[in-house]
């Protein structure tokens, strides 16, 4: 058993687009809480992943990535949301790519406080032929910040995040635990479905359209160890009605089956969806539709 005094903050988890923030966040908790895509800004929301463990528990706070692209009323609702969350942190996780600092770094560089502690992690180190070149990075990057600690790694191969759990842990104040040790998110059920579902619309959809589409749960029944879950997804146009459906409601048949498996996996029970598809026109620059589907 640990002598060490038990500590508990809260660290946020930045960076630019596409980076891996939030494939980090689920290696570090342990489960699938954030959706994940080879897009850049999938995730929309804040998200906190819970990691417990008989030294600590760490309050992941996920972020959207800071987007100086697709200027429309949800983007700056996103943005602020950034802003926000890295003034009201015990410490921050920088997440960069380890083949170099790029200058879209900077303006989530420029919104951490000074007086806050901020890690650097280089990720995609797997992916790294040239060993040296992050050792530049790392070079580059200690020039731009007084890092607490500055650490390569891996979120898709696991690789040192217990050293980067190590580095976390020194920045957190004496606390008790806030959560029960099983909890690994502050999100109920019902959102997680949500974004289940829109993890597979960003996965098996063209590279634009994704961003025209939200998701909304109206329904979320228990009944022992099934639920059911009807969700609807809401796109821009009624073209883009057509393609989510697909032919003959083949691409809404696949959406609809592979976050049905997602969902059983994360949920431990059986799991009955059904997806609707419906046109809200402009509903990413209308405040009644973000409030309705959650980003207000």
């Amino acid at each position: 058993m640990s002598l060490a005094p038990f500590r508990t903050g809260a660290v946020a988890i930045v960076g630019r687009p596409n980076v891996g923030k939030s494939t980090l966040l689920n290696h570090l908790v342990g489960a699938h809480v954030a959706i994940t895509s080879r897009k850049p800004q999938t995730t929309r929301h804040r998200l906190l992943g819970i990691h417990t463990d008989d030294r600590s528990q760490v309050l992941f706070v996920d972020t959207p990535g800071f987007q100086t692209q697709h200027r429309n009323e949800l983007n700056r609702t996103m943005n602020r949301t950034v802003s926000l969350v890295a003034a009201e942190v015990d410490a921050a996780l920088l997440v960069i790519d380890a083949a170099g600092w790029d200058p879209r770094d900077d303006p989530v560089l420029a919104l951490l406080p000074a007086k806050l502690p901020v890690i650097l992690a280089l990720n995609k180190v797997d992916k790294m032929r040239d060993k040296a070149l992050v050792a530049t990075t790392l070079v580059d990057a200690n020039r731009r910040r007084d890092f607490a600690a500055l650490v390569p790694v891996s979120a898709s191969k696991g690789t040192q995040l217990k050293a980067l759990m190590g580095e976390i842990r020194k920045l957190l104040p004496e606390a008790p635990a806030i959560y029960p040790p099983d909890e690994i998110t502050d999100r109920p059920e019902r959102f997680l479905a949500a974004e289940l579902v829109r993890e597979r619309i960003f996965r098996l959809l063209g590279d634009e359209l994704p961003y025209a589409i939200a998701v909304d749960v109206e329904k979320f029944e228990i009944e022992g160890n099934l639920r059911r879950i009807a969700a609807t997804i809401y796109v821009d146009r009624p073209g883009h009605k057509a393609i989510v459906i697909g032919e003959k409601g083949a691409t809404l048949k696949r959406i609809g089956t592979e976050a049905r498996h997602a969902m059983e996996a994360l949920f431990g029970s059986k799991v009955f969806l059904e997806t609707h598809v419906r046109v809200k026109s402009g509903w990413a620059d209308n405040d009644a539709a973000l409030k309705l589907l959650g980003y207000r």
